[in-house]
């Protein structure tokens, strides 16, 4: 699948659906769960984040 069809498929999720993928979570992953689950997450995008910063500021400095 190509990334634009991955797109339009995120795109094209409507309230009702999205409801459905949260029941289906609070189903699997019980209720005291998901925070837990949504807290790894944040600190993995953060993380993320500041490896990219950090990366750039090392590149920066090669080119100088």
């Amino acid at each position: 699948m190509c990334p634009s069809a991955a797109f339009l498929l995120i795109g094209s999720l409507g309230t009702p659906e999205i409801l459905i993928i949260i029941a289906v979570a609070v189903i699997l992953f019980g209720g005291k769960k998901i925070p837990e689950l949504a807290k790894g997450l944040g600190e993995g995008i953060r993380n993320f984040k500041t490896t990219m910063k950090e990366e750039e500021k090392v590149e920066d400095k090669k080119q100088v």
